[in-house]
């Protein structure tokens, strides 16, 4: 049998949750105080997700940079692979609040959405 021990970010109260398990099958979870704890206790031992926050390149805006985000979580052994594709990507100004920056991005399903606004650049 084996042991986890997580600090569940399900809600403020950050409790230390211990997840026994035997192989694959998860055999009990205990430390929770409200039930997010388990269901995030058991989703991170056998399928952890997370949200991606960055910024992406912005070519001729205001900014040189525009605030993004995953849109939903995603695998977390594809962190690495979606940042190097918002790396490499460049929004066309203006970009707005909710725009799509990159449509399934690392082949994840998930889109990138811009998450402030940068308006073009004035023209000189």
């Amino acid at each position: 049998m084996n042991t986890v021990e997580l600090t569940c970010i399900g809600c403020p109260l950050g409790c230390n949750v211990t997840v026994k398990t035997e192989g694959e099958r998860i055999i009990s979870v205990s430390g929770n105080t409200c039930p997010r704890g388990e269901s995030y206790a058991r989703k991170e031992v056998t399928d952890p997700t997370r949200i991606v926050t960055t910024t992406m390149r912005v070519k001729g805006g205001a900014r040189s940079r525009v605030a993004c985000k995953t849109a939903s979580d995603i695998p977390k052994g594809k962190i690495f692979e979606v940042m190097r594709e918002i790396a490499s990507a460049q929004a066309e100004a203006p970009v707005r609040l909710g725009d799509v920056l990159i449509v399934n991005v690392a082949d994840t399903g998930v889109d990138v959405t811009a998450t402030s606004s940068v308006a073009a650049s004035d023209p000189q």
